[in-house]
């Protein structure tokens, strides 16, 4: 039986704490924006980590793949960071990944408000009623 809470889990919930500290104070570079982290998947080994991010006021797409870039090439300095703060015997490798998530979700919202909007500019219609004759 699994248990509720893994050793990845908690591993993977410490560094998206550490990490949006880090990011927010260490990394200087004008190409990444405001950097949200929305997950972190540790493997089983702990020997890999996907780190999932959405970037504030960076809607296209060639933006958000230079923030992107600019963390993957700064996550060797941000995994040194991370050695210091976490205590680990070994720190994963860090890949950054863009979370589509909230994107898509937004995009959906719109669509249900559109269709709500719709449907309460038509005229609601009624059953025709029986009629004796």
């Amino acid at each position: 039986m699994a248990k509720e809470y893994s050793r990845t889990q908690r591993i993977g919930d410490q560094m998206q704490r550490e990490l949006a500290q880090l990011i927010r104070r260490e990394v200087k570079d004008p190409r990444v924006g405001l950097v949200t982290i929305t997950a972190v998947e540790v493997s089983r080994d702990v020997g890999h980590a996907k780190i999932f991010i959405t970037v504030m006021g960076q809607d296209n797409a060639e933006d958000i793949a230079q923030s992107i870039k600019v963390l993957n090439s700064a996550a060797g300095f941000l995994r040194m960071q991370l050695a210091r703060e976490m205590k680990l015997r070994s720190v994963p490798q860090l890949h950054f990944h863009y979370d589509e998530s909230v994107v898509r979700g937004a995009h959906l919202s719109a669509l249900i408000e559109r269709a709500v909007a719709e449907d309460n500019q038509h005229p609601e219609t009624t059953a025709p009623e029986d009629t004796k004759e």
